[in-house]
């Protein structure tokens, strides 16, 4: 497969702010919802958690879903539970049928998707629809930092401005290696990272994630000059000294700055290293990708806006 002229992460972010700027997304009051149980797929799953990890709320994916709504069969029939949240950036695939079982078990459904004709969203009880830009297969960057900023409330605006600030070309360049650490309450974010370090990079680099309260479990004992160690906030103990980026975040940081943040750094990182990404995604895309799902067509390597 030949390398194909496609955005890095960082052009991405930019391009996704830019647009959010000008479209604001819907407000998405979250004291509309108590206790509900919230699933979804991948990175739809890690959304959940950031958006709906400081309340409660039950979280979980396209494999657990069917047995924690029997686990809580009793809270459901009581009413204590009575709304599920599902999140889907599609709206089809494993959201069709989550909806229509959290629908059986007699929840109210809301489904949190870009795609406001989808197969689920027929089915759901109400939806509310995000806007989001042509993106490579996989980046969803608009998709769920639509999502984020819907949920805390932030200017897309203030976040490009604190992004635009950071000067990153000659520290990043003299490593080979790159670990976050994020502040405990942005958890969500390092699983988000993890993945994107495996569709970008694969095997090739080593691009790791954690909070500071998992950083403390034996994650660095092997400091190494070759690896930097990006902290949003203070490091005093974790990686090589002299080998360190601390970025001191604005007090009113929340999910949609880190997540932006994190990944422009990431897509930075993918401007200096081989096109890993560009060169393989096409086979993903045309060739196996789709046949792993049981697809009969090809996913599109740029995903469609709308």
């Amino acid at each position: 497969m030949k390398t194909l002229n496609l955005p890095n992460l960082d052009e991405s972010v930019l391009a996704a702010l830019d647009f959010f700027i000008k479209n604001k997304p819907p407000r998405l009051n979250l004291k509309h919802f108590y206790f509900p149980i919230v699933v979804g797929s991948g990175n739809a799953y890690n959304t959940g958690l950031a958006i709906f990890g400081n309340q409660p709320a039950i979280i979980a994916n396209e494999s657990n879903f069917k047995q924690t709504c029997q686990n809580y069969q009793a809270l459901i029939k009581a009413r204590k539970i009575t709304q599920a949240i599902i999140i889907s950036a599609s709206g089809e695939k494993d959201s069709i049928w989550e909806t229509e079982l959290a629908k059986k078990h007699g929840l109210k459904t809301t489904l949190l998707t870009c795609n406001e004709n989808s197969s689920a969203a027929k089915i759901a009880d109400k939806t509310i629809a995000y806007r989001k830009l042509p993106e490579p297969y996989t980046y969803n960057t608009s998709t769920y930092l639509g999502m984020f900023i819907s949920a805390s409330g932030e200017k897309a605006a203030d976040i490009k401005k604190f992004i635009s600030r950071l000067s990153l070309g000659r520290i990043l360049k003299k490593h080979e290696a790159y670990a976050f650490i994020l502040p405990d309450e942005f958890a969500a974010i390092t699983p988000m990272l993890e993945i994107k370090k495996n569709e970008l990079f694969g095997p090739h680099l080593s691009l790791r994630a954690f909070t500071y309260g998992e950083a403390r479990h034996a994650k660095f004992v092997h400091p190494w000059k070759k690896e930097l160690v990006i902290s949003l906030g203070r490091n005093e103990y974790f990686g090589d000294k002299k080998h360190r980026l601390e970025i001191k975040l604005p007090k009113n940081a929340n999910i949609a700055l880190v997540m932006a943040l994190t990944y422009y750094i990431t897509g930075r990182i993918q401007r200096i290293m081989p096109p890993y990404f560009k060169k393989n995604i096409a086979g993903f895309c045309l060739d196996y990708g789709y046949k792993a799902y049981g697809q009969k067509k090809p996913f599109e390597i740029i995903v469609p806006g709308n």
